[in-house]
């Protein structure tokens, strides 16, 4: 690198996506690699206790602190809407949950990018290349990589007994949801390594690049906006980026590209700032339009989440559920204490232990609704837990059909955008939340439980039709964290496409030179699943692609 600030490769955002990016190019020590965080360093010990998300949600150390336009589809709630300032990003405070989806998803990207490299066939190996499974390689999973995946490390009685009403009612066991059709009930692996958080920073950065001449790192550090150039025949090239760090604003410049990662909210927000989004969106704040993009913070996608509650009792008077076993300090103690020596219990669970993949109606082709099941219960996430045993039941309809955006509100970047999840805003998705509410009953309803005396506490056994029951999925449903899509990928005659499939971002022509986006935005659908780990594949493509591109050694 140079004295000047120039670097062969500029990774904007140190999320999930851009740790890998790091890691895959520097390892060649002729190309030099700035890597840009405006989060600082993931040395908070929160972030490495699994449990302790709870921590860095909300926390202004960890968490960006969005928050969602009041949404009609949830009867005009605002959401919280949790994003990882930390280096790490997401992948610091998220759920851990290794899911890859279904093999049906990325055959849908080739379809929709008109590139056969984004088939499932063609992306196993991407997902391999950097995976330490547990259960060691196999044709489906690697080992030795760096993305570690383990089982979860604790019991809960009440979980087992709603896996078995889940097979009860239909629903068959699954012990790995990530061999392409993930349908069945079973529990979620984890990224932990020994009952400690394994996020991305960990895995690709330390020690790996920290120890590399060639590799330079800013945290605390937020791109303002991108340096477009435009050619003498018309095309545009972007040559570096604007970053107000704490000595104020610096200049950073690349001679070959800069790798957009600041996830599905921050990098089309960095592109709009750019001057390359929807042309009145960037008139109305007086930015400058370098080319009109106008699926630039369009087409946002989300898991919305129904949280079904359901009150239960037992042979034991107290700790059936962590609602009682956490509510005194003894019990507090112990789980403290279980920890400490072993890694193992409550303070190792990842949000969700329990998953279930199956259908909302029998004539569905796949699997389209995910349950994420928790012993334990509260009003809303960050609220204290319920003084009463109780199990969540919390279902999400994996492929909906509601688009939202994501726009600027002013040319500064210091302002958070305008995020509008448009949730259940189609027919279709308000019939499949309140078909899923009728799958949990049945679950609820089935012998295996009945031990528990399951007694409906959300939305309510009075709600019925599905009117009533869509209505009710908007008051107590909520975000699941997995926002992508906002600068999607797709073929040449897509006017809705932002990138292509190699993830160049469209200009005057064709593309503009040195610039990619690399992170959950470029996605076109949802994933069946969480996003997490298809994030990480994303990025290990990417990189495969700007090495052969750049010349980089094997």
């Amino acid at each position: 690198m140079t004295d000047d600030n120039t670097f062969d490769h500029i990774i904007i955002g140190g999320g999930t996506a851009g740790c890998l990016l790091a890691n895959r190019l520097s390892a060649d020590p002729r190309k030099s690699v700035l890597l840009i965080e405006a989060g600082g360093r993931d040395d908070y010990h929160w972030v490495h206790i699994p449990v302790g998300y709870l921590h860095c949600i909300g926390n202004p150390r960890t968490d960006w602190l969005y928050q969602t336009e009041p949404d009609p589809g949830l009867n005009g709630r605002s959401l919280r809407y949790p994003r990882g300032k930390v280096l790490g990003g997401c992948s610091s405070i998220n759920g851990m949950i290794y899911m890859r989806g279904q093999s049906r998803d990325y055959d849908q990207w080739a379809a929709l990018s008109g590139d056969e490299a984004w088939r499932w066939d063609a992306c196993l190996p991407f997902f391999k290349q950097h995976e330490d499974h547990h259960g060691g390689a196999d044709a489906m999973h690697g080992a030795g990589g760096e993305w570690r995946v383990e089982k979860q490390r604790l019991h809960w009685d009440v979980l087992e007994a709603f896996a078995e009403a889940a097979q009860q009612a239909g629903i068959p066991a699954c012990s790995d949801f990530n061999r392409g059709n993930n349908e069945g009930v079973g529990y979620f692996e984890v990224n932990q390594r020994a009952g400690w958080r394994w996020n991305t920073a960990k895995a690709f950065l330390r020690p790996t690049c920290y120890g590399r001449m060639n590799f330079e790192m800013w945290t605390g550090a937020q791109v303002t906006r991108l340096l477009i150039e435009r050619n003498d025949d018309g095309s545009l090239r972007c040559s570096g980026c604007e970053v107000t760090t704490a000595h104020g604003v610096e200049t950073a410049r690349t001679t070959g590209e800069v790798l957009l990662s600041a996830g599905a909210i921050g990098s089309p927000q960095i592109l709009q700032l750019s001057g390359l989004g929807p042309a009145p969106l960037l008139a109305r704040h007086g930015i400058a339009v370098h080319h009109d993009l106008p699926g630039v913070g369009e087409n946002l996608q989300d898991h919305l989440q129904i949280r079904a509650v359901f009150g239960v009792e037992g042979p034991k008077r107290r700790g059936l559920t962590l609602n009682t076993r956490a509510a005194s300090f003894w019990g507090r103690s112990l789980i403290g204490l279980e920890y400490a020596l072993r890694r193992t219990g409550p303070m190792s669970m990842a949000p969700s232990q329990l998953g279930a993949f199956t259908r909302s109606s029998p004539e569905r082709e796949w699997p389209n609704l995910e349950y994420h099941v928790q012993p334990l219960s509260l009003e809303a996430f960050g609220e204290p837990l319920h003084t009463f045993d109780a199990f969540t039941a919390s279902v999400c309809n994996l492929n909906p059909g509601s688009r939202g955006t994501v726009h600027i509100t002013s040319p500064r970047a210091g302002d958070a955008p305008a995020i509008a999840p448009h949730y259940l805003s189609t027919p279709e998705d308000r019939q499949v939340a309140a078909d899923s509410l009728r799958v949990t009953r049945r679950i609820a309803a089935q012998p295996a439980l009945a031990k528990y005396r399951p007694r409906e506490i959300k939305p309510g056994p009075q709600f019925q039709s599905d009117e009533e029951l869509a209505q009710l999925a908007g008051d107590i449903g909520t975000t699941i964290f997995h926002p992508v899509g906002t600068c999607k990928m797709g073929r040449a005659d897509d006017e809705a496409a932002v990138v292509d499939a190699r993830l160049r971002v469209r200009g005057p022509g064709g593309w503009i030179c040195g610039l990619r986006v690399v992170d959950a935005s470029v996605m076109p659908t949802i994933t069946s699943g969480n996003t997490n780990s298809p994030t990480l594949m994303i990025a290990e493509r990417a990189a495969a692609w700007v090495r052969a591109e750049h010349g980089h050694r094997r």
